[in-house]
């Protein structure tokens, strides 16, 4: 039966240096490709945090060269940037994709503005990872310009920066009527450009949007059927890493709950995938969340594989 999915990529998906980039992007296709393939209406969302990373510190190192030349890059605009550049070769490889296949249907990125509250808690408390990870000549600097930093899920230290969370996506209207006219959209990059509204203007703001909460949103505002969470592991654990370690095959909205309680979930890596999904969920009866690899992205929606959350 054909599903409404959205998609949502993650950074295994797309490299994390432009050439790492169009090769990944190929790989990627493929996957989504199978999906509309089998009759499915697809919306792409993805991440992007070694991509602004690099754009923001790329655009602050030509400021420390010439400031009267360059000025600030906001990170907002940095947001805007690396929505462009990845759609730019996500799109161009997903149409020669499907074109391949023989399918002809168009791929459209659209520039997403994504609302945020002006006094939403992720302000005051920085905790979104951006960039590459830090040398500890880096991380002393860092600490003494009173940049805030962090570790990342054991792999190493990173600058955050704030991570409101989503309300509303400016450009809902032209996703839907893309939709409509038989596109393959790819929206909300990296979560979205974050803004906050000032009567009829919207004003971004220094932050990063958490693209699996973004996409929760969009699945909802488009009454999508499915949302699949694409990760680096085919399934969700308790225990994670430990010799009593166990995957989850589904999970009811009580049951997620119960574990993100209990602590199972890692911060910063499954558990906002989690709550993302138990976002969608609780937005309506038969809303099915899958959390994958990328690879099994298709088996996924099937039934065969993933960990599912139902209603």
């Amino acid at each position: 039966m054909s599903k409404r999915i959205v998609i949502a990529l993650g950074g295994n998906a797309l490299g994390s240096t432009l050439n790492e980039q169009m090769t990944a992007v190929k790989e990627t296709s493929k996957a989504i490709a199978d999906l509309i393939e089998a009759g499915h209406e697809v919306v792409v969302t993805h991440g992007n945090g070694p991509q602004v990373g690099m754009i923001n510190e790329a655009m602050g190192a030509l400021h420390d060269i010439k400031p009267e030349k360059y000025g600030n890059m906001p990170l907002s605009v940095c947001v805007a940037m690396s929505q462009a550049y990845i759609g730019y070769d996500l799109q161009n490889a997903l149409r020669e994709e499907l074109a391949g296949r023989g399918i002809n249907k168009p791929v459209a990125t659209v520039i997403t503005q994504v609302v945020v509250d002006e006094n939403d808690k992720g302000f005051k408390n920085p905790t979104k990872p951006i960039g590459r990870y830090l040398s500890d000549k880096e991380i002393a600097e860092c600490k003494e310009a009173g940049i805030p930093i962090m570790e990342d899920a054991g792999r190493g230290v990173r600058k955050v920066v704030a991570s409101p969370h989503p309300t509303d996506i400016v450009e809902i209207d032209a996703v839907k009527a893309l939709i409509k006219e038989n596109n393959v959209v790819i929206t909300c990059g990296g979560g979205g450009i974050p803004v906050i509204k000032q009567d009829k203007h919207y004003k971004g703001v220094p932050a990063v949007i958490d693209k699996d909460f973004a996409s929760a949103v969009l699945a909802q505002k488009l009454d999508a059927d499915s949302l699949i969470i694409l990760t680096a592991v085919e399934k969700a654990a308790i225990n994670f890493g430990k010799p009593n370690q166990q995957d989850l095959d589904s999970l009811t909205i009580e049951q997620a709950e119960k574990y993100i309680d209990e602590g199972h979930f890692a911060k910063g890596s499954m558990l906002p995938k989690i709550q993302a999904a138990l976002e969608f969920v609780k937005s309506g009866s038969g809303k099915t969340a899958i959390i994958t690899l990328l690879e099994k992205a298709k088996a996924g929606i099937e039934g065969k594989t993933g960990t599912r959350i139902i209603s």
